[in-house]
């Protein structure tokens, strides 16, 4: 199961962006909306989530997404259901993903701490000890963050290719007309 987790505030483009590619890898993916089934971006769109984060189940978790966005990314950080299944996922060893203000979330608890790491420009300061690299997708380890809504495809593709395979997300981005170069 993959959570992409909607707080109220979060960049639309992140977060449906990674929705919509997952479930055309045909991934086990759940929107999940912080308070809510019903959340609203930061730009003014509303999302009806599969679920509210009263039913998360961490049991069979493969992955965990938080899509930025401000305040979205303040009000997923304020969450303790996120909170815990943050802790959770990188205490198990199970894929945390993180895109543009999100990976300041991970950076306050000490996550990424010794890894490579990127987000949103402004936000380098909260990434804790991690190693900033600017780039537009980093993955170290079981961690792979991302720089913003511009690199929304690129970092939905890394999660295909980490879950499944390189090949899948390179049909996925052809089929999408998504130009590599």
């Amino acid at each position: 199961m993959i959570y992409v987790f909607f707080a109220h505030g979060f960049e639309e483009i992140e977060a449906v962006t990674v929705l919509d590619i997952l479930r055309r890898a045909e991934l086990d993916v759940t929107s999940v909306g912080i308070g809510s089934k019903t959340v609203t971006g930061s730009h003014g769109i509303t999302i009806h989530c599969d679920m509210s984060d009263r039913q998360v189940d961490i049991r069979k978790l493969d992955m965990i997404v938080l899509p930025g966005g401000v305040p979205g990314t303040l009000n997923l950080e304020k969450s303790a259901v996120v909170s815990a299944v943050v802790d959770h996922a990188a205490t198990n060893d199970i894929w945390i993903a993180a895109i543009c203000a999100a990976p300041s979330i991970l950076g306050h608890k000490g996550i990424l701490d010794g890894k490579k790491a990127t987000c949103a420009p402004g936000w380098e300061d909260q990434l804790g000890e991690a190693d900033y690299t600017a780039a537009d997708v980093e993955q170290d380890g079981k961690f792979i963050t991302a720089n913003g809504a511009g690199s929304s495809v690129k970092f939905a593709l890394k999660l295909v290719e980490v879950l499944i395979s390189k090949e899948r997300a390179d049909d996925i981005g052809s089929a999408m007309r998504y130009n590599t170069k």
